[in-house]
């Protein structure tokens, strides 16, 4: 690409450790690039990476230079032709080099490919496709031949006009001769010339040091990779960081939720009545309070990812899953998004750049909103704590399998129904078992924690507030014994009794009344539409103003008998029908933006809005009935 840029050698511990030694500096030479020695978890070497950057970026290091890795003499004189063509439109070059885009179009790819098209043609030409772009898409011809009838598209002027463009006509040429000859595919071509050039560099700048008894590596190595083994293994640490995650974290919760309860008792106590305090007590206190008592139970989750990405097991279970991605019509680095999808899925469907094909990358993109990321933590642990609190553990592994099986039936019908099957070999580094540093944990962990604390002062906050005055106007002050008889009948709209949030609750919980819903859950699950987080803040709002349960804590008010039906809202067999909702419903507003970038199409978003909910509402309706047989 011909950009500047420093490498910064991490691990150079384990490299020393191991009696290995390597001429950092004359590799860097070779290479065109400055290497700085580092061992991020202690900070050495930190000093002199930032110093290296400096020199690099203000043009004082002599080791910057752009080196040209021979590729082989008819691939060489491919690429020359490619970049002669390049080199004749002046914004070809702006951002990256003619050489490095010439060969990733010999490679096929596609974003080049893209980005290319239409390099090289006339400009009146290029007009004129633009204009058939828009023919076809209106479903007329932009050229008139004058033996066909009037407003007819004309093929042969439009390829004669260089709507295929030259650059990727030539390449389609070159390609084609080069493969021919050499009965092997451009990447592959290009990826073994690399390989020389990185074995030649480093037979005369790196000495392999002693093996390492490496007998405990594999041992383990056999247990978390065997065939038989390596699943339930995976499970059994799963399962365990479900059960550890829930019961651990029950404690700092009831911590948290007396101090809320606390602060909550001081504004009724101290406030004279009116909005203010309400707004202060029930929409602020009623719905951050909600949100943040989960604040330990999210840490706990992420330490524990954290330690198992650091340990080296992760990739363990990348490799043991690659057999089960190829199954579902999925490539093996498939698995990686997919698990960091439990985080959080926006960062798992960039991460899915990794992927070399493309129909694996759309595919893993559309199916991880079903891996249930930490945003539906807390509503997990506010209903399996209330009603399934004997088999939380259970119930949590329960709803993360419910959501790996309908992304494996989605992956299989994209990829029997939309995209044709791939076969892309599947190259993973297992790296050595390490003991992860505490800090290194603890580092991840708070980085976590600090985004969800962000959160809780700005959209949960704001839409709190938002909800809290829904639920609050219009008002309807002292209420006569008719009023109170109206206001017991809690499915039908009645704007003389009800809140403007009530009558919105109210008008579309006849599609969701099928799923066990009670109006504010269905309020909850369309307030959880931007951000997931906010469906427990909004259940926090909607139970904060029922004087029989005032006290008592948000599971033991959802929980409570209403008082204008006699029944509670929520029941397990409804609980259990709303959590399988929230995890498959349309995902939040930045994974929908994360999926519509990524894929450049909104088609794509639009596709997960649409799908995600229906599945969602069909999964949830059978849940509810099979639960109501038990």
């Amino acid at each position: 690409m011909d950009r500047r840029m420093v490498i910064a050698l991490n691990m150079f511990d384990e490299l020393r450790a191991s009696g290995a030694e390597l001429d950092y500096n004359n590799l860097g030479g070779m290479i065109g690039v400055p290497m700085v020695p580092v061992v991020a978890r202690t900070g050495e070497g930190i000093r002199a990476l930032f110093d290296t950057v400096i020199a690099v970026y203000e043009n004082v290091d002599n080791t910057v230079r752009h080196v040209h890795v021979n590729l082989g003499n008819d691939l060489e004189a491919a690429i020359r032709q490619i970049v002669d063509m390049l080199k004749e439109t002046p914004t070809v070059g702006r951002h990256f080099s003619p050489r490095y885009l010439a060969i990733k179009l010999l490679e096929g790819d596609h974003q080049v490919e893209d980005e290319m098209e239409g390099i090289g043609e006339h400009t009146a030409c290029r007009h004129e496709r633009r204009r058939s772009r828009l023919s076809r898409l209106f479903g007329r011809g932009c050229h008139k031949d004058s033996a066909a009838p009037d407003g007819a598209y004309d093929w042969r002027a439009h390829v004669r006009c260089g709507a295929g463009s030259p650059v990727l006509m030539l390449r389609d040429k070159l390609r084609g001769n080069i493969e021919t000859i050499r009965n092997e595919d451009i990447s592959s071509i290009v990826a073994a010339e690399k390989y020389g050039f990185i074995a030649g560099a480093l037979a005369e700048t790196y000495v392999a040091g002693h093996k390492k008894d490496r007998r405990a590596t594999r041992f383990l190595d056999r247990l978390a990779t065997n065939r038989v083994l390596g699943f339930p293994i995976f499970f059994i640490i799963m399962f365990f960081i479900f059960w550890i995650t829930f019961s651990l974290g029950q404690y700092p919760m009831e911590w948290i939720e007396n101090g809320v309860a606390w602060l909550s008792d001081a504004v009724n106590a101290t406030m004279p009545d009116g909005p203010l305090k309400d707004l202060v007590a029930d929409g602020i206190i009623g719905g951050v309070g909600g949100v943040i008592v989960f604040l330990p139970n999210i840490l706990i989750l992420y330490f524990c990812i954290s330690f198992m990405e650091d340990s080296g097991y992760m990739a363990r279970a990348a490799f043991i899953m690659d057999k089960v991605m190829h199954r579902i019509g999925l490539h093996g680095k498939s698995f990686i998004p997919l698990v960091m999808g439990f985080g959080c899925n926006v960062p798992a469907i960039l991460a899915s750049r990794a992927i070399e094909s493309n129909s694996s990358r759309i595919i893993t993109i559309l199916i991880n909103p079903f891996m249930s990321c930490s945003a539906r933590l807390p509503i997990y642990v506010l209903l399996i704590g209330t009603f399934f609190p004997a088999h939380a553990a259970l119930v949590f592994m329960g709803l993360y399998v419910t959501g790996i099986l309908v992304a494996v039936v989605t992956a299989r019908l994209l990829r029997r129904f939309l995209f044709r099957k791939d076969e892309t070999p599947f190259v993973m580094e297992l790296p050595p078992y390490r003991l992860p540093t505490l800090k290194a944990s603890l580092t991840h962990t708070w980085g976590k924690g600090r985004e969800y604390l962000k959160k809780m002062g700005g959209i949960i906050l704001f839409a709190s507030i938002i909800v809290w005055a829904l639920n609050y106007f219009p008002r309807h002050e002292n209420p006569t014994p008719a009023d109170l008889v109206a206001m017991a009948d809690d499915s039908h709209i009645d704007p003389a009794h009800d809140s403007w949030l009530e009558m919105a609750g109210k008008a579309v919980n006849p599609v969701m009344e099928p799923l066990g819903f009670h109006w504010r859950a269905s309020v909850a699950a369309l307030a959880g539409v931007p951000a997931k987080e906010i469906v427990v803040s909004t259940l926090g709002v909607l139970y904060t103003n029922d004087d029989a349960v005032t006290n008592a804590r948000l599971g033991q008010r959802i929980s409570a008998p209403s008082a204008a039906t006699g029944k509670p809202d929520f029941t397990p067999a409804a609980a259990l029908s709303f959590m399988v909702f929230i995890l498959l419903y349309c995902p939040c507003i930045a994974t929908v933006t994360a999926i519509v970038r990524e894929t450049r199409s909104w088609r794509y978003g639009l596709f997960s809005v649409v799908y995600n909910t229906a599945v969602a509402w069909i999964v949830a309706f059978a849940v509810y009935r099979i639960a109501l047989l038990f």
